[in-house]
């Protein structure tokens, strides 16, 4: 099985610090190159991988102003494509751009969709729906107008999270600082529950940081961590009494909420988007639908017990687990040149593959 996997190039595979999409690339590459897959990563040139490495661009464009986005997405697409008889399966990380590419070689493609930026977006994936085998990241996430192969949850490295049976009294926000994030959100709560708020994230929105974040910002009872990784990451996930997860918008996955669990960390969310396919209400944190219901649920937070936070996400949540289901759709699709098996949408627990066809 060869497999060429294509990141996105916005930051480095694995990412320093932020960076989701090469996150969960970078995960999946490496748990397949220790299955044996043939892999070849194609990425930024500073990333680190023991797949092997193909890219044209030195560095992430969010780490690097001078380079133009649309330049080096056009360099990095067109390299696959005029290598695309070399492999067995395409997997595109990349968003949509490579959809328009499918049609012009013969290797079957697997596009993880990482969630839709825009509805502006949505004609792209409409005209390749009978060409490209779509993965969600959410049932949530699953847009009615396409057809997909499967429902895939990320996975992650769970013993690289170390489990804290403690945590401590303070908060945690965790993720971009952006109105859809619900930084605000989880500042007010905080508040109104009279804990101590740490916070950790990059700042995508700087008027909103300005407006509704920095204000409250003492190192006391609010405390800003900025962006961070390494150590400083687990330790921020897994010293928290819980997450609060206060969205503003239908998160598609949530990288941190299962991060944060894997540590024991309980998670209190509004129930949006992903949430409810991972938190189990009552056992692994709070589903809650207003700032009110935030603040009860953190008086109640104590009643979780952080093992079985644990416990959910090695079940469920997994990087060997994520390797098996798409190493599995490799396979079906590798078999079949014309690309037309997909996973069947109603067996969504054990990636079984049956033939497919597009509807009339």
């Amino acid at each position: 099985m060869r497999v060429a996997m294509l990141s996105s190039i916005s930051w480095r595979t694995p990412p320093v610090a932020y960076g989701p999409w090469e996150l969960v690339t970078s995960l999946l590459t490496e748990a397949l190159v220790a299955r044996g897959v043939d892999v070849t990563l194609f990425a930024t040139l500073n990333s680190l991988t023991t797949a092997k490495l193909a890219g044209v661009v030195p560095r992430g464009y969010s780490e690097d102003p001078s380079l133009d986005a649309k330049v080096w997405e056009a360099l990095h697409i067109a390299q696959v494509v005029e290598r695309a008889a070399e492999f067995d399966i395409i997997h595109n990380q990349a968003d949509f751009m490579p959809l328009a590419f499918s049609r012009l070689v013969d290797t079957p493609m697997v596009t993880t969709i990482h969630g839709f930026s825009s509805d502006r977006i949505l004609p792209v994936y409409e005209a390749y729906d009978d060409r490209v085998a779509y993965i969600a990241i959410s049932d949530a996430d699953r847009h009615p107008a396409l057809t997909y192969a499967a429902t895939i949850h990320h996975g992650i490295p769970i013993d690289a999270f170390p489990f804290d049976p403690v945590g401590s009294e303070d908060l945690l926000f965790f993720g971009r600082i952006h109105p859809d994030k619900g930084a605000g959100e989880a500042i007010l709560a905080a508040a109104a529950a009279r804990r101590r708020l740490v916070m950790a994230g990059l700042i995508q929105d700087q008027e909103y940081h300005r407006e509704r974040v920095a204000p409250f910002i003492d190192g006391d009872r609010v405390r800003f961590l900025g962006l961070v990784g390494g150590a400083e990451r687990l330790a921020a996930l897994g010293k928290a009494r819980a997450l609060l997860h206060l969205i503003g918008f239908d998160e598609p996955f949530g990288l941190s909420v299962v991060e944060a669990m894997a540590c024991g960390t309980p998670v209190i969310a509004y129930r949006r988007g992903s949430m409810a396919e991972l938190i189990d209400d009552g056992v692994t944190g709070f589903l809650v639908d207003t700032l009110d219901e935030a603040v009860d649920a953190i008086g109640h937070v104590g009643s979780i017990d952080r093992a079985a936070c644990r416990r959910a996400v090695v079940a469920r949540f997994s990087v060997d687990r994520m390797a098996e289901r798409y190493l599995q759709l490799y396979r079906s699709l590798a078999g079949n040149s014309g690309g037309d098996q997909r996973i069947n949408p109603a067996d969504r627990s054990a990636a079984s593959i049956v033939p497919w066809m597009p509807p009339a």
